[in-house]
């Protein structure tokens, strides 16, 4: 069984993002044992308060390096990141999976990125756009893709080609 992780600078303060947050994390907590998924946790660390960029890139990247469950495959969000059609990013999470990760770890920056710490250490870099994306709304298309993801995987007519 793996479980999806995701770590993120900042807090969701839309009550429309938490509740779409909420909505996606319900139905892939629901349908994700039966596919070999045991759950989704989303940990929020304080965006780091140093006047200087680089000290506060280093400062989130080493909080979030340290609280990375053991065994995790590290995917950094980042807008250098490989982009993927939702049916091949089903597919890679799939293969994750299939070769017995125990956690896959998504980290979301702050407003700033990742420090170099992270992404030095990231085995994956995935960009969810070439546009810039507010960070709640980020944080919640990557948990729809999850359980859109899920949805693939059962067969489900939720992803139409």
């Amino acid at each position: 069984m793996m479980q999806f992780d995701i770590l993120a600078v900042g807090r969701l303060k839309q009550e429309a993002e938490l509740k779409l947050q909420s909505r996606y994390i319900e139905r892939i907590s629901k349908s994700g044992p039966s596919l070999g998924i045991k759950s989704i946790q989303v940990t929020e660390f304080v965006e780091a308060k140093s006047q200087d960029v680089s000290t506060r890139k280093s400062d989130e990247a080493s909080r979030m390096l340290a609280s990375l469950p053991k065994g995790a495959f590290l995917i950094a969000l980042d807008e250098r990141g490989k982009t993927f059609s939702t049916a091949d990013f089903s597919k890679q999470l799939q293969l994750k999976r299939d070769e017995g990760h125990s956690s896959l770890c998504f980290a979301l920056g702050g407003p700033d990125g990742h420090g170099a710490e992270l992404l030095n250490q990231a085995h994956m870099k995935l960009s969810l756009s070439p546009m810039t994306l507010p960070h709640g709304l980020a944080r919640v298309i990557l948990i729809e893709q999850l359980y859109r993801a899920l949805t693939i995987w059962s067969g489900h007519p939720y992803h139409r080609e």
